[in-house]
């Protein structure tokens, strides 16, 4: 019986998901485990690359239902007590799945463990954070910019901060390891978010049942970042900001007319 259920939503991203997949393989992991892809209708034949691998389970769901959507589905048909959000433009180095497993295990009070991602430079990801609001969101993306612009000073900070083991409010869902029992207290994903801010939402309805997260930085896991986005710029930013919205409608209801007329003042969808 699987312990660990790896679950990978795959969207027109095949080369990115061959390298996932062989990843995963070259070894794969000692705790015993199962490989579920739930492929969102790609166009590329990122499904005829999952089914070669004869150990991993497919599912098409049969239109693009969008992360949270399709992971959900992944997980209600995975058995592992321990559940493995991935991306699919994730490369896992040997043994990084299984210090997981262990970071997990070792402290009761951990519901979600997130590893540090680097991009294929090794260049560091900020991948965790403080709970989303106006500012710690504004905070976020000016290191996250500085950052991917190699401003020194941020980009210093961001490295800093990156190698240090932590307590965040959230961990990226790039990776992201969770305990069955946790995800399920809490119902999942909530699959109002199509794409981006469903992290986030998940680990702050994790934490208010007084569960942690934990940023394990001795866990790496190489992150190519946004390959699927890239093949629809405009689609990608319109779900962006109807996640957006979502989510500031959820959690920080007086602040939503004030980004609504925000982002009309400046043109957005």
């Amino acid at each position: 019986m699987p312990v660990l259920s790896i679950i990978i939503v795959s969207f027109n991203a095949r080369d990115d998901l061959a390298r996932c997949l062989t990843s995963l393989h070259s070894p794969a992991p000692d705790t015993p485990h199962e490989i579920i892809v739930v492929d969102n209708a790609s166009s590329d034949g990122s499904i005829d690359v999952a089914r070669h691998w004869p150990d991993v389970r497919t599912f098409e769901a049969g239109a693009n239902l969008g992360f949270a959507r399709a992971s959900n589905l992944g997980i209600r048909a995975s058995v592992g007590d321990v559940l493995l959000l991935l991306n699919g433009d994730t490369v896992v180095p040997p043994g990084a799945v299984d210090r997981l497993v262990q970071e997990v295990q070792r402290d009761d009070d951990v519901a979600v463990v997130g590893p540090r991602l680097v991009d294929s430079e090794g260049r560091a990801e900020l991948s965790f954070g403080s709970m989303m609001g106006p500012f710690n969101e504004l905070g976020q993306k000016l290191l996250v910019r500085g950052h991917e612009h190699r401003l020194p000073i941020l980009s210093g900070m961001v490295e800093r901060l990156t190698k240090r083991p932590r307590y965040p409010d959230w961990v990226s869902g790039a990776c992201l390891l969770v305990r069955r029992a946790d995800a399920e207290a809490v119902g999942l994903l909530d699959e109002r978010f199509f794409m981006y801010a469903e992290d986030v939402d998940f680990c702050a309805a994790i934490r208010a049942r007084g569960r942690r997260i934990r940023f394990a930085p001795a866990v790496t896991v190489v992150h190519r970042r946004g390959r699927s986005a890239a093949t629809a710029r405009p689609a990608t930013e319109r779900a962006y900001r109807r996640s957006q919205l979502a989510f500031y409608s959820k959690h920080h209801p007086r602040w939503t007319p004030i980004l609504r007329l925000y982002l009309r003042l400046r043109g957005l969808p």
